[in-house]
């Protein structure tokens, strides 16, 4: 019993020599820490925090040290403050994450309004840092009111407090989309302008102010009551029979000199890249092909051309090839 009795004698006698370590550190001073961060600032451009590691006007001092005896008032440090972000931050004006200012709807509209006047756009969560407000953000203000904190009361967003005080457009409230409704836009778009509109045509007239853009992003994303996701030219090619080019199938060699076949029967020449669209190919052009034989797209390996193609399955001259060969033929019969 005596020998396991010493173990725990030596481990009280560790812990008070810790003890006494601790109390043997020498007190800290408030301009003493202040000048240590300002020098910290200085040197790196930002203002210590706990994790900041060891000081290195103090190296047996840490950051960490420092902000645990501001928290439990020892090493002289009783009611000076609560922690290192509490100091910087009555001191150096320094932000602290834990304890941001209040705000209210009043003070939100008001930098809501400045930045309108500011840029001519009303501001989003995505607006950057907010100008007249140093230090606030507006994806943390968006935050804030979603979240209901920082003394707002009633949740709400952004988007729906300039909806309903500045009359600003809510997406995100937009009535839902029928696509009988969408066609006679686009119908509408193509008598007025011999065009059919793309997602760049801009604000739909007689939409009350939607876009094609917003359109053809709530066809994609199955929103505002659409069921089946596509694009906006997607809708076209099925509904009106509008050539898409994103939605165009494979191609194989065989189809081409099909094509080409079937030209030359038709005209008695054999097409070129500009021979413009390639008959009853669903509004296909030969510079499409083209384009796709030089790139290899749509399944075809690449590296090659219209020309090389007829030339190599057809035996049709490619017309450099042609000059060159009746230069060197004239240069014989000179000679």
């Amino acid at each position: 019993m005596t020998g396991m009795a010493r173990p725990a004698n030596l481990r009280m006698s560790r812990r008070a020599r810790r003890r006494c370590g601790r109390l043997l550190k020498p007190p800290l001073r408030i301009p003493t820490l202040l000048a240590w961060a300002d020098a910290y600032h200085q040197r790196t451009g930002h203002w210590p925090h706990r994790s900041s590691g060891a000081i290195a006007e103090a190296p047996w001092e840490s950051w960490h040290a420092v902000d645990s005896a501001l928290k439990s008032g020892c090493r002289g440090m009783l009611g000076a403050t609560s922690s290192l972000a509490s100091l910087l931050a009555e001191q150096r004006g320094v932000r602290n994450r834990k304890r941001l200012p209040r705000l209210s709807h009043e003070q939100i509209l008001t930098w809501a309004d400045r930045h309108h006047a500011r840029t001519g756009r009303w501001p989003t969560r995505t607006s950057g840092p907010v100008t007249d407000a140093p230090g606030e953000h507006w994806r943390a203000v968006a935050v804030a009111m979603t979240q209901g904190i920082r003394g707002l009361v009633s949740r709400t967003s952004l988007a729906q407090l300039l909806d309903a005080q500045r009359g600003v457009r809510n997406e995100k409230s937009l009535p839902p989309l029928r696509i009988r409704t969408i066609l006679a836009w686009a119908d509408a778009h193509h008598r007025r302008t011999g065009q059919w509109p793309t997602l760049k045509a801009g604000v739909i007239q007689g939409a009350d102010g939607q876009t094609w853009s917003g359109v053809d992003s709530a066809l994609r994303g199955a929103e505002r009551g659409v069921r089946r996701r596509a694009s906006l030219a997607q809708l076209l090619a099925r509904h009106r029979g509008l050539r898409n080019p994103k939605g165009l199938g494979p191609l194989t060699e065989a189809q081409i000199l099909e094509w080409a076949d079937a030209y030359h029967r038709r005209t008695g020449r054999w097409p070129q890249v500009a021979s413009g669209l390639i008959a009853a190919a669903g509004g296909q052009t030969w510079t499409g092909v083209e384009v796709a034989l030089q790139h290899g797209k749509r399944g075809l390996p690449g590296k090659s051309s219209l020309a090389r193609l007829l030339a190599a399955r057809r035996g049709v001259p490619i017309r450099g090839r042609l000059r060159e060969d009746e230069k060197q033929n004239t240069g014989t019969c000179l000679r």
